[in-house]
């Protein structure tokens, strides 16, 4: 979809004038000082630790002479191993590990520095290193700046209850660390319940503590604010703003229940929980209730709440199990919480049944034979368009951005269609499809901190709010999937665009790194909230799951390919998920990346060289997608995955109106005779952007290769999961109220940043807001197909 290519900053290391040379050659000579100093820096920053697991990024700077290459070495003091790394090749004997530049980073002035990173596993204490060494010469280590990090900084506390913020250290510290939190002057009820002082060690430097707010009862109906301020001796202070959430005015006593459809797993459990709105005069009890239904499914923990004046706004769980039994039936039993003198609140529990269901077995590639569910809303807005209707019938993915897109607020002909009206739509297109099954495809989209590197498709949720995610968003979109009703459809789950591979990418150690990919790489937002998709949605027996796996333009690179599928295997087994419940990988999504460049053919090292392809070993996302599974099966997925490859916009066909290509208007037809490299690349690709770090709403793009199953090996389909005419992002700032946020990088008039070597955009004028019909978008793509629209 969006975001970095992996080299920008790496290439022309090697002049094209000297490329031929060094072709006809077939070596390289390098030169080094006789008498060059070697003299280095090293800092070592520990990214994040599971007490299995852990990942870290190095920053090598050169004291000494200019180097034209560099190896650094050190030693583990303990059991690390299983490096896999980037911006590094990476060699491990025993303890001794050995990484050696590649052909972008060798060369380091003096002063100069550059990043690298990895993730490995360790068992025992995971001490960090010190003894580095480059090109056989010890180094100094250094230890990295130590600064707090605290989050959220503004907190509001419901009166009479509490809230929290997380704090933690940015860096590995010598020694203990002592935070404290102190109130200021304001609101005297709110005061820190917990927390006031917290001990950071060597070990415990990068796991968050909790620091507690409380504010107390009191008469009036303001909503009062008061700062805290948490330091260290030596830290610049961070200022946590709190508000009140005064409960005094007119707020009407009820039952707050986070999610009223849960999904159970057969021999599992799964919870909601339950609160008041507002502060009670007395006790207040709250009963759980299971009704009619399925019998294997009872209430576990909590029947019987009791809420206080204290506890009123605290949630307290509620925790339901579903026994094993042998039928093949998702049976669904409903749970009254229910209160005196209070409206109740009833609670859909779904059994997600283990034992194979209606549909039998998944089919190992679900779209064989199948029919697509066609979205009657996008349908509508493709008919509305001039020559809209030579591809109004096409499939294409329905996304689910937000926590309100599950239930939507209208029919299929008026207001917004939820996750259930969807699914009753795709019944009953199944049932016009005679024997063949139905797939619809979903796009699970609504991670906290969601596409932490680009701004135009920002969320709802904070870096902090998983909780929310698994309970408001996963549990009641697995519950609704898993109902009898939809049991004989085939469940394509796309999951979570954008989001791992910014771990890898856009993380500390990358040029393109970001803060918030930083705090996402490190929480393990993006990491247990994906897989915890993948457990609750894989628990139901004709869902799909694919991850998106990028494009070839982002982790095609050496450095960013193996990470990334390492990176995906971590999230595919992380919050109780395994690797069984990924059906496959999805490229492409929402990109235009040329499905196959036939004319510049195969990517030899001379034209790696070139500043289009920028040293990458992928040219287009078919060949991309074909390796790319391979290597995913290397880091441990079944050898049965499948590949999607979003083809939805990627044709780049001939355009015959307004705006064209930026850089050319007719598709070349044959190879380039041009001998010069760049001018051979340039004039025969099939991609007309600017640069293939453009992403949003590109002008010139086309529709691709219409949707079909099984139309190359390894690749269970080619499909529209974005829908053509909706948008990539607004072209200028638009306020809104789903939390998406203005990215330049959707500003015609943009001319770049070093993810896309400060070249121009490439983006179309006048686009509404990401996810919004985009008429002028939706009529270029169908003037520049290819295959061209009849």
């Amino acid at each position: 979809m969006r975001i970095p290519i992996g080299s920008t900053l790496r290439r022309r290391l090697t002049a094209l004038l000297g490329a031929s040379a060094l072709a006809a050659t077939g070596l390289v000579a390098v030169a080094t000082p006789a008498h060059a100093a070697v003299s280095c820096q090293v800092t070592y920053t520990k990214a994040w630790d599971n007490g299995s697991g852990f990942g870290a990024n190095l920053n090598l700077t050169n004291t000494g002479d200019p180097l034209t290459s560099w190896s650094l070495t050190w030693t583990w003091p303990g059991n690390q191993g299983g490096i896999q790394g980037w911006s590094a090749n990476y060699a491990q004997s025993g303890q001794n590990v050995t990484a050696t530049s590649l052909s972008y980073n060798g060369s380091l002035g003096t002063g100069a520095s550059t990043g690298i990173g990895f993730n490995a596993s360790y068992s025992g204490t995971n001490t960090n290193p010190s003894n580095f060494a480059v090109n056989g010469v010890s180094c100094g280590g250094t230890t990295p700046t130590v600064s707090l990090v605290v989050s959220p900084t503004s907190v509001s506390v419901p009166e009479g209850g509490t809230a929290t913020y997380a704090v933690r250290l940015s860096a590995q510290p010598s020694g203990n660390v002592t935070v404290a939190t102190t109130a200021g002057s304001g609101d005297t009820n709110l005061t820190v319940s917990s927390g006031s002082s917290l001990t950071f060690t060597t070990s415990n430097w990068n796991t968050n503590q909790n620091v507690t707010l409380a504010a107390a009862e009191d008469s009036d109906t303001a909503n009062g604010s008061r700062p805290f301020t948490v330091a260290a001796s030596g830290l610049s202070s961070v200022t946590v703003n709190a508000t009140e959430a005064d409960n005094d005015s007119t707020t009407t006593q009820s039952l707050v229940v986070s999610s009223t459809a849960v999904s159970v797993p057969e021999g599992g459990t799964a919870s909601y929980t339950v609160r008041l709105a507002a502060q009670p005069s007395g006790n207040v009890t709250v009963t759980n209730t299971a009704g009619s239904g399925d019998t294997s499914i009872t209430v576990s923990s909590g029947a019987s709440l009791t809420f206080t004046t204290s506890n009123w706004s605290t949630p307290q769980t509620v925790t339901l199990a579903a026994a094993e039994d042998s039928d093949t039936t998702a049976g669904t039993r409903p749970i009254t919480v229910a209160s005196s003198g209070l409206t109740s609140v009833t609670v859909t529990a779904t059994e997600a049944d283990n034992d194979g269901g209606p549909v039998g077995p998944r089919a190992d590639n679900p779209y064989s034979g199948a029919g697509v569910y066609v979205n009657p809303q996008w349908r509508a807005n493709a008919l509305a368009e001039p020559g809209g209707s030579r591809i109004a019938n096409q499939p294409t993915g329905v996304w689910f951005d937000r926590i309100s897109a599950l239930t939507g607020n209208g029919s299929p002909t008026t207001g917004t269609m939820g996750l259930a009206d969807h699914l009753d739509q795709a019944v009953i297109q199944d049932a016009a499809n005679g024997s063949a099954p139905m797939v619809i495809q979903i796009v699970v989209y609504n991670l906290p901190g969601r596409d932490c590197a680009a701004l135009a498709s920002n969320g709802e949720l904070g870096p902090t709010e998983l909780p929310r995610y698994k309970s408001e968003y996963i549990d009641p979109m697995a519950a609704i999937l898993a109902r009898p009703a939809y049991a004989n459809l085939r469940i394509v789950a796309i999951i979570e665009i954008d989001s791992l591979p910014n771990l890898v990418t856009n993380v500390s150690g990358r040029p393109t790194a970001t803060a918030m990919c930083d705090t996402m790489l490190a929480n393990r937002g993006y990491v247990d909230g994906v897989g915890y998709a993948l457990n609750k949605l894989g628990a139901v027996p004709n869902v799909y799951n694919y991850i998106d796996a990028g494009h070839h333009g982002w982790l095609g690179w050496d450095d960013n390919f193996g990470s990334s599928a390492n990176m995906m295997f971590s999230a595919a087994t992380a919050s109780g998920s395994t690797a069984a419940n990924v059906h496959g990988f999805i490229a492409n999504t929402a990109n235009t990346s040329a499905l196959t460049e036939p004319y510049v053919g195969t990517i030899t090292e001379q034209l790696r060289q070139t500043s289009w392809i920028d040293w990458n070993r992928y040219n287009d996302e078919l060949t991309f997608a074909q390796a790319f599974r391979q290597r995913l099966i290397q880091s441990g997925f079944s050898s049965s995955i499948g590949m999607l490859i979003d083809t939805s916009r990627n044709g780049w066909g001939s355009c015959v109106q307004a705006p064209c290509q930026p850089t050319q208007a007719t598709r070349p037809t044959a190879a380039s005779t041009s001998t010069d490299p760049n001018t051979f690349v340039n004039s025969s690709r099939i991609d007309r952007r600017i640069h293939k770090g453009n992403w949003c709403n590109q002008a010139g793009a086309g529709l691709g290769e219409r949707p079909r199953a099984a139309p190359a090996t390894g690749i269970d389909a080619y499909v529209w999961i974005k829908p053509p005419g909706e948008s990539d992002g607004s072209s200028s700032l638009i306020p809104n109220e789903e939390g998406k946020g203005f990215d330049r990088m959707c500003d015609p008039t943009y001319p770049g940043n070093a993810r896309n070597g400060n070249s121009m955009s490439g983006a179309l004028p006048n686009a509404p807001v990401s996810g919004h019909w985009f008429s002028a978008q939706f009529q270029q793509l169908m003037a520049n197909a290819y295959p061209p629209l009849s």
